[in-house]
């Protein structure tokens, strides 16, 4: 957003463009310190000023995730990406409030999480933590080759991701395992005819 934007978006709110600067900052602050009811309390006047804000509702929205308040930040969330539809993330917020809690999460919300994370990446194919989450989704579907291309794919972009890379080497070590079961359920391997010294050709 530019400034002029911003300034326009606060013209007419009881805030001025210096409140909302500070209470940004003040927002961030206390995310970072992890302390979001703190955060969602200093946010929620200014979004009440401006709702379509994005960079309001990215902080409020991953406030409200931290609290596990997955309906209300999706209803925040969603609100701000239908007037900012470029934004990657508020995508990547929308796409963690959809999903919830990933133990718990059913197969509609993850598929809509999976559409959000979908629609970041077509915003920012760059963006490591979407594949990374990406495939944590895919993980938790059992897509276990899909699952191992995203974590690969996060590698790739950034080299020092230590999460992506354990989960990379243990779905590449369950991948194995998966293969060499299904080798011997099929019972592949030398034919029983092939080794017992006949020749049918004598």
């Amino acid at each position: 957003m530019t400034e002029n934007e911003r300034g326009r978006r606060n013209s007419g709110s009881s805030g001025s463009s210096s409140n909302y600067r500070t209470t940004l900052n003040e927002s961030a602050r206390l995310l970072r310190a992890n302390r979001p009811g703190e955060a969602i309390a200093v946010l929620e006047p200014l979004h009440a000023d401006l709702p379509n804000d994005p960079d309001i509702a990215i902080n409020l929205g991953g406030a409200l995730i931290l609290q596990r308040k997955w309906s209300k930040a999706v209803k925040i969330l969603r609100e701000a990406v239908d007037s900012s539809p470029d934004n990657v993330l508020l995508w990547t917020n929308l796409a963690a409030a959809y999903l919830g809690r990933l133990e718990t999460s059913g197969p509609k919300h993850q598929a809509r999480a999976i559409r959000a994370y979908e629609k970041a990446l077509g915003l920012d194919p760059s963006a490591a933590n979407v594949h990374y989450h990406l495939g944590l989704i895919y993980k938790q579907q059992d897509n276990l080759s899909r699952a191992s291309a995203l974590f690969q794919r996060a590698l790739e972009i950034n080299p020092d991701d230590r999460d992506a890379q354990f989960w990379m080497d243990k779905l590449s070590a369950q991948l194995v395992e998966r293969a060499r079961g299904r080798e011997s359920e099929d019972g592949r391997g030398p034919h029983p005819s092939a080794d017992n010294g006949n020749d049918s050709s004598k």
